[in-house]
């Protein structure tokens, strides 16, 4: 077998070896790779070194460089649940740059979002240097806030002041978007699908979709709320379709899931998709394009998400100002949603 490759080679590259394939000085790779190139090296440059040490498998001595700057270089992301796509996008956009600086990421879920969860921070205080938390319910959030480290939150209160900072999603007009794509399809009795959890994000597409269909006269807009699966998805759009008085026309839901669930309910009453109801979703998950007929969905970029929280929570810890962030959302419109039936089909 030839020398010099295989793992133990990885194990023997030094920041020389990075300065060398990135064209630069030691000096220049110990700025960059220590966190303290801002202001001093330019972000071409700084971008090149942690490329090559990417390539090279360079990893600095992460437990000398704790000691030397009194930083465990941990970030814990606390989420919702495990079982939700979007939070693995954040967490895989958050760890990339967390990598970038040398930090690793554990992953803490709050059961469901609608916790409080067990206090994490009890026994990992010790060993964390800062929180990013997403999409986290009201009374889940208590043991985060306490913890007494940097807190960045991610779709959250942006107004929340145990936050130094937050990334926000634009979610209020992504529900406006969906809310006019029907109401310009012609749909005037809308049931909104509404997750059953007491969080920011939920409140704020609540709001924004009863002011846009509220702004359109002759509207109709119920309510019906559904824990975060497609079984109570299916549940709540059955109560909504096979109420008393008109059947509404369009069903909007809260996520991705929920719009599965409500899929499947039409089909239970003998409804088309989208000929006697339209459905549309939030997140575009893998989900979205599997169903049949695809669904029509608000596109977040969870991985941006994860991303900006990580570079506003690497800003904080260096001391440094880090503004609330908030990233715009775009409607994907697919088969799932078309104009309503004639009344006469209706009950």
């Amino acid at each position: 077998m030839a020398h010099g490759t295989g793992p133990s080679a990885a194990a023997r590259v030094t920041s020389r070896d990075v300065a060398r394939r990135a064209g630069v000085s030691q000096a220049t790779v110990s700025l960059v790779l220590g966190d303290k190139s801002r202001g001093r090296v330019s972000e071409r440059t700084a971008d090149a070194v942690r490329a090559a040490a990417r390539e090279l498998g360079y990893r600095p001595n992460l437990a000398a460089r704790s000691l030397r700057l009194g930083r465990t270089r941990t970030v814990l992301l606390v989420v919702p649940a495990l079982t939700n796509e979007f939070f693995a996008h954040v967490h895989t956009g958050a760890a990339r740059v967390a990598a970038d600086h040398g930090f690793g990421v554990v992953l803490y879920p709050s059961p469901e979002g609608v916790g409080p969860a067990r206090d994490p921070f009890d026994s990992a205080r010790a060993s964390l240097d800062g929180v990013l938390a997403s999409s986290m319910a009201a009374d889940a959030l208590d043991a985060v806030r306490g913890g007494g480290l940097p807190l960045v939150m991610l779709d959250s209160d942006p107004d929340d002041p145990a936050a130094a900072s937050t990334v926000n999603l634009d979610i209020g007009d992504g529900m406006r978007q969906a809310a006019e794509h029907l109401l310009g399809l012609g749909h005037r009795r809308i049931v909104h699908v509404a997750a059953a959890v007491d969080s920011w994000t939920f409140r704020v597409r609540a709001r924004a979709l009863a002011g846009a269909v509220h702004a359109v006269p002759g509207t109709v807009l119920r309510t019906e709320h559904a824990a975060l699966s497609v079984e109570e998805g299916r549940r709540a759009a059955l109560r909504a379709l096979g109420g008393a008085g008109p059947r509404p026309t369009a069903l909007m839901c809260d996520d991705d899931i929920l719009a599965a669930g409500a899929c499947k309910a039409a089909r239970r009453l003998g409804l088309r998709v989208p000929e006697d109801v339209s459905v549309t979703g939030v997140d575009d998950l893998a989900l979205a394009t599997a169903v049949e007929p695809e669904l029509t969905t608000v596109r977040l970029p969870a991985q941006a998400v994860g991303a900006e929280g990580m570079r506003a929570l690497m800003a904080v810890l260096d001391g440094e100002p880090a503004g609330d962030t908030t990233l715009p959302v775009e409607l994907v419109a697919r088969d799932s949603s078309a104009p309503p039936p004639p009344d006469r089909t209706n009950r």
